[in-house]
């Protein structure tokens, strides 16, 4: 994986980690943003699971905080580490249900937008959600999956994360709505995908997702639609690995976006 600039931050002898003055300013001004940017526009069961979180505005939460509301609603629980993590530590830690922290927070520079994702991303974006037995059962059978998978069946496998978990929309009746974190935790990918026109918003079919190419380094051209969180338990029960061999056999769509420029 890429290096990162960032270093996660570690706990004192108390096991609470002191994040300084700025750090803590960054998180308000960045949660105090998102809340606003994505009012009407989450779903339901990310705003409940908002509500139980009760995440701080003025100062970025400790984890523990996370894990006392995590535990008893899903069992899950929040896990830190480093800035970056190997595949096979990501994929082991959802599959015991453990979802990866880095316990650092982007500088003002990157506000917007940072490769990596830090703890306003993870807790803000996703933690929410692990609230709610189906995107949680769904997360935690990704990490069962992904642990056992080939190299290979692992980047088939990280399109179906990336087009639910991170860029995810629901129908609702009241219009599309919002339950992945990349796009939560994004004001730009928010306003993207509800004021620009531009996205094409496809129904969720599981080989279509497989075989569906994308960039992390750009505004997103396709989101699959779900037209409930709920339908996440039933991806969770189908037979996964056989639609990534099929999804192998047929090969990736072809690309809706121009190839990343190379430097130099």
């Amino acid at each position: 994986m890429n290096a990162t600039r960032y270093v996660a931050r570690k706990p004192d002898s108390d096991g609470i980690i002191r994040y300084s003055d700025e750090e803590n300013a960054i998180w308000q001004t960045l949660i105090e943003r998102q809340l606003a940017c994505v009012k009407g526009r989450a779903c339901d069961e990310y705003m409940a699971g908002l509500t139980r979180l009760t995440l701080p505005q003025d100062r970025i939460p400790q984890l523990g905080d996370i894990n006392r509301v995590l535990e008893p609603a899903t069992g899950w629980q929040v896990g830190r580490v480093p800035a970056l993590i190997s595949f096979d530590r990501f994929f082991e830690l959802l599959a015991n249900r453990r979802f990866p922290v880095a316990t650092f927070i982007r500088s003002r520079e990157e506000l917007d937008y940072l490769q990596e994702p830090d703890i306003f991303h993870e807790l803000f974006g996703h933690c929410a959600l692990l609230t709610n037995p189906a995107f949680a059962r769904f997360t935690h059978t990704y990490g069962q999956l992904g642990r056992d998978a080939s190299p290979k069946d692992r980047g088939f496998l990280a399109r179906l994360y990336w087009f639910t978990v991170e860029f995810g929309l629901l129908n609702t009746p009241h219009g599309r709505r919002i339950y992945g974190g990349g796009i939560l935790s994004s004001p730009g990918e928010t306003r993207h995908v509800f004021e620009s026109g531009q996205p094409e918003f496809r129904p969720f079919d599981i080989l279509d997702v497989l075989r569906t190419p994308y960039r992390i380094d750009i505004m997103q051209p396709i989101y699959y639609v779900l037209d409930s969180i709920d339908d996440l338990f039933a991806i969770a029960e189908m037979d996964i690995m056989a639609a990534v061999q099929k999804a192998r056999r047929l090969g990736l769509f072809a690309p809706t976006f121009p190839a990343k420029q190379q430097a130099g």
